[in-house]
């Protein structure tokens, strides 16, 4: 099938990043793919070498006459152009339309996934629009697993980048937002020898800012500033580390597959709905832990999102590892995204 992936890039890079992925994932499996993005600058760090079988269009007023797939997709709300909207209508088989939703930590994504909208006004009159939700339960739309997302990490990666290991110690990876609590994550971290990597994007300048001209902090504390990194270079980093503080969707997902401990955090909403969002993935995975764990997770996450007061002091390593490493089984062990949503289209044109 021809496939056509509509995203707006808002003000981050995970909405780009997971049409990227899904993108490459489809075409890699045989599916020609449009990508149709307004601002694709991030693609030249992100997929530099672009992937056989996707086309990246420009989004922009003035649409080339393209016909449209047998697939449309709407990332994650962004309401494909009305021109070509209209050109769906009136195809004389239309093609299938997706909304791929934000991703689901709640049990209302588990009801709303599948669910039909037709369309009952404006160029699409005549057509339904399938509510798709990516998630972390059966009952959901699956997760983005590329046939390497759970490839073992490479020693030599790191040292391939520049940063300079020492034996024995901790490796922390650190892509976060601007308005994250970097202070006090450090003096938290300096309770052991332990390199801080700092991935490209907004948080990597103030992070910076807290270390000396030799990268150093407190007693045990460095840190390197790492380039931007395309979506193989990111997954790598994150194996090749201790711990992993993500941000977003799409990476925290990447931190998922890479197994070892790591701390989210969320897209701040104004309305606090994000606090709700968080909670409900800690119980999820935490589900089935040890209490103590749980309660010591559960305080870390929401302080690092600045929703209430730092433990004092870090999970214990190990449980955290074991539990990690069991939530990446339990989420291996369902279908990944893009093999549920091949066989949703096939099963509703």
């Amino acid at each position: 099938m021809r496939w056509d992936i509509f995203c707006r890039v808002i003000d981050n890079h995970g909405d780009l990043g997971v049409c990227w992925r899904l993108a490459a994932d489809l075409a890699a499996r045989g599916e020609p793919v449009r990508l149709w993005v307004d601002d694709p600058l991030a693609l030249a760090w992100m997929a530099p070498h672009g992937a056989q079988g996707v086309s990246v269009v420009r989004w922009v007023d003035s649409l080339p006459a393209f016909e449209p797939g047998e697939v449309v997709i709407e990332a994650f709300g962004c309401d494909p152009p009305a021109a070509f909207v209209a050109r769906m209508a009136a195809q004389a088989s239309p093609p299938l339309w997706i909304n791929l939703e934000y991703l689901s930590t709640e049990a209302w994504g588990d009801r709303c996934h599948g669910l039909p909208s037709p369309q009952q006004q404006g160029p699409g009159k005549g057509l339904t629009k399938w509510f798709y939700y990516p998630g972390f339960s059966p009952e959901c739309g699956g997760l983005l697993r590329e046939a390497h997302a759970l490839d073992a990490g490479d020693a030599g990666w790191l040292a391939a980048q520049g940063a300079p290991l020492r034996p024995g110690e901790r490796r922390v990876s650190l892509f976060a937002y601007a308005n994250a609590p970097l202070e006090a994550l450090f003096e938290r971290l300096d309770d052991q020898p332990t390199l801080v990597l700092l991935a490209a994007g907004a948080a990597q300048a103030p992070a910076l800012a807290l270390f000396d001209a030799e990268g150093q902090r407190g007693r045990h504390l460095r840190a390197h500033a790492l380039p931007w990194l395309d979506q193989p270079g990111y997954d790598q980093l994150l194996r090749a580390c201790d711990l992993n503080f993500a941000r977003g969707e799409d990476s925290i997902v990447r931190t998922m597959w890479a197994g070892a401990p790591f701390v989210w955090q969320i897209y701040a909403q104004a309305d606090g709905a994000h606090a709700g969002k968080l909670d409900a993935l800690l119980e999820r995975l935490t589900d089935g832990s040890a209490s103590a764990l749980a309660a010591g997770l559960r305080q870390l996450w929401r302080a690092w999102n600045g929703l209430g007061e730092w433990p004092p002091c870090w999970p214990d390593a190990a449980a955290w590892r074991v539990l990690c490493l069991d939530w990446r089984h339990r989420l291996a062990a369902q279908s990944d995204l893009t093999s549920q949503i091949l066989r949703f289209v096939c099963a509703r044109r």
